[in-house]
């Protein structure tokens, strides 16, 4: 069951690229005439991939045509490795070949892999188009979907090739997350998570009391969706190309972005779960530090345990690189600085900070404490 409150709201205020973040538990069916008023006369090329295909595009399309709105769809493998120059080259050589011209639209129909390649597609074919973000996974509803960040990832690391590139408009529907494996659900949980870990006490207080309503499709679903949201929003309207709190967003990614990695971006570790563990080993890392007290770090891990989230590097199954393949994932990361290592540490739940110059042997020395 999911929530049947009406629509909800959730403003990106970035002037006169403002959007809307519109949460309804029946947006992909409203958006034939919420996307024939943002862009009247334009035609649009709907970019998913094969699961999506199967569960979301048809409602999609269907949205579409009521509108009397012309689509082109095409179709990508699903996974983390779709995110790669090939599929860039393939959407890009799509949208062309289908005559969609600059002002006509780009929709990003799937999860943060559709979303994050689609985005980057319309930030460079023809120079610039706009394009929609209509994301069907909770970790793209709360987190990837906004703020405008594109991209693909190298053979260096994850999300080194991208653009910022603001959607005009966000529809997160609620419906579609009924459809996604739990695995999946548990996944984009870790993102929603990182939202009280950073700077909302509260909020992650209330995830603890409130987690199985929101995993079963209760009101706090909606709830829960909406705070991160405008969490997100908040934080992106503020610093929105990550020159400063932005990076704050980063909290548990430099681990989890190297584990990704180093598990070959497969189902070995999906990237919520490799965002849980980044969490939990912030966390342990900033106690050892002695920058918070191992009673919050262990308040972090058992409620990310308690839903499901791996926490420890021994949860991922098979073996991993050693300590100091490791490091040198970390050192690709887009937040090393001249050579220096960054990190979203903290001092506490809801009291996360930018961390510069992190000595690399501390980093390497706890990571091998915790082989």
């Amino acid at each position: 069951m999911t929530d049947s409150t009406a629509a909800r709201i959730v403003p990106v205020e970035l002037g006169d690229r403002r959007y809307e973040i519109v949460i309804s538990p029946t947006a992909i069916d409203e958006a034939g005439d919420r996307l024939a008023k943002l862009a009247p006369g334009a035609r649009f090329g709907i970019v998913t991939d094969e699961n999506v295909a199967r569960t979301q595009l048809p409602r999609l399309q269907h949205a579409l045509t009521q509108a009397g709105l012309a689509h082109e769809t095409i179709v990508l493998p699903a996974g983390e490795s779709t995110k790669s120059w090939a599929q860039l080259q393939a959407v890009v050589d799509g949208l062309i070949a289908a005559r969609l011209e600059r002002r006509d639209l780009v929709i990003a129909l799937g999860g943060g892999v559709i979303g994050d390649l689609a985005g980057f597609a319309a930030a460079i074919t023809r120079r610039g188009m706009d394009f929609v973000q209509i994301p069907t996974s909770l970790l793209a509803q709360v987190d990837s979907s906004v703020g405008g960040k594109t991209g693909i990832n190298s053979v260096h690391g994850k999300n080194l090739v991208g653009a910022f590139h603001q959607p005009r408009l966000v529809l997160a529907d609620l419906g579609a997350l009924d459809t996604l494996p739990q695995r999946q659900f548990r996944s984009g949980y870790a993102e929603v998570a990182k939202y009280g870990l950073i700077d909302d006490a509260g909020f992650f207080f209330w995830l603890e009391a409130n987690w199985r309503d929101i995993f079963e499709g209760g009101p706090a679903r909606a709830d829960a969706i909406a705070r991160a949201c405008a969490a997100k929003a908040r934080v992106v309207a503020a610093d929105e190309t990550e020159q400063g709190a932005r990076a704050l967003l980063n909290l548990g990614h430099t681990f989890g972005h190297a584990l990704e990695k180093a598990t070959g971006y497969s189902d070995r570790l999906l990237h919520g779960e490799g965002v849980a563990i980044g969490m939990a080993l912030a966390h342990r890392f900033s106690a050892s530090l002695g920058l918070c007290t191992s009673q919050d770090a262990g308040r972090v891990e058992a409620h990310l345990k308690t839903v499901g989230l791996p926490t420890i590097l021994a949860d991922i199954p098979g073996q991993l690189p050693p300590t100091d393949a490791l490091m040198d994932m970390i050192a690709q990361d887009k937040k090393v600085s001249r050579g220096a290592l960054t990190f979203i540490l903290t001092r506490g739940i809801g009291h996360s900070f930018i961390a510069r110059d992190v000595d690399p042997g501390a980093v390497a020395s706890f990571l091998e404490d915790q082989r």
